[in-house]
């Protein structure tokens, strides 16, 4: 995550049609930064994978301007951040592919070229279910949320059919379901009361974020950035009946 607060509590306009689809075989994970899949759907990723699910995440940019320290050394902090992000996949039980596309931190385009890494991977993994940021979520400021969440919704539509990159060497691969994270009217919700502490444990992998996006948003320690986390599921949970959740927008129509 770069120069953002991803644990704001913002009221939900939620309308929960669906709950807890059936566990998927495989799951894709498109974020933006290191850590906005664990963020976003962290909790999601750890019940599924304790369910058998084979999670895998993709990384679109290199995390390269994840800190507030001008004289941070960049490809020291690379190979941090991607360190981090396999260390906290493997928290949430994920043992499946972490992929970093490394496109430098806020240049993140959602053009052909980017479009076909996606859409590659989502045809070499295969996964029953895709999840990533909501590209249509009003007033985003952070250009890689928006053009990372185009690209899972594009990435999809590509590699779903056949004439689009046929180079790629890969069969065409159509998933079941997209969920949308960060959504404005989010209408899914997956019940995560069992793996809170499982999401908690992932971020905390992301040691970089500490001084950022995690402890000096959360009021000054990571205990209070843990109440943070869990009152946003609780908050999620309230408005979808249970006690923790995480909410989506549902996609089914791929």
């Amino acid at each position: 995550m770069t120069a953002q607060n991803p644990l704001t509590l913002e009221p939900f306009s939620m309308n929960v049609k669906s709950r807890d689809i059936e566990t998927p075989e495989r799951a894709l994970a498109i974020g933006a930064h290191p850590d906005d899949s664990d963020f976003g759907c962290g909790a999601t990723l750890a019940k599924w994978a304790a369910q058998g699910c084979d999670v895998n995440v993709l990384v679109c940019t290199d995390g390269s301007k994840g800190t507030w320290d001008s004289t941070a050394d960049k490809s020291t902090l690379i190979r941090t951040r991607q360190e981090e992000q396999i260390a906290a996949t493997r928290a949430l039980g994920g043992m499946g592919e972490v992929v970093f596309l490394g496109y430098p931190d806020g240049e993140l385009p959602s053009d052909l070229e980017a479009r076909a890494a996606v859409a590659y991977w989502i045809r070499q993994l295969r996964p029953t279910v895709v999840l990533g940021h909501d590209p249509w979520k009003r007033y985003r400021l952070h250009p890689d949320h928006r053009h990372a969440g185009l690209l899972a919704c594009e990435g999809i539509v590509a590699a779903r059919d056949p004439k689009f990159f046929p180079d790629q060497g890969v069969p065409h691969f159509r998933p079941d379901k997209l969920l949308l994270f960060e959504a404005d009217e989010p209408d899914h919700a997956e019940e995560v009361s069992g793996t809170v502490g499982a999401k908690m444990l992932a971020l905390r992998q992301h040691e970089s974020q500490f001084e950022s996006t995690m402890i000096k948003n959360s009021g000054g320690s990571m205990i209070d950035f843990d109440r943070r986390v869990e009152a946003k599921l609780r908050e999620a949970g309230t408005a979808a009946g249970v006690t923790h959740a995480e909410v989506f927008k549902l996609i089914t129509d791929l």
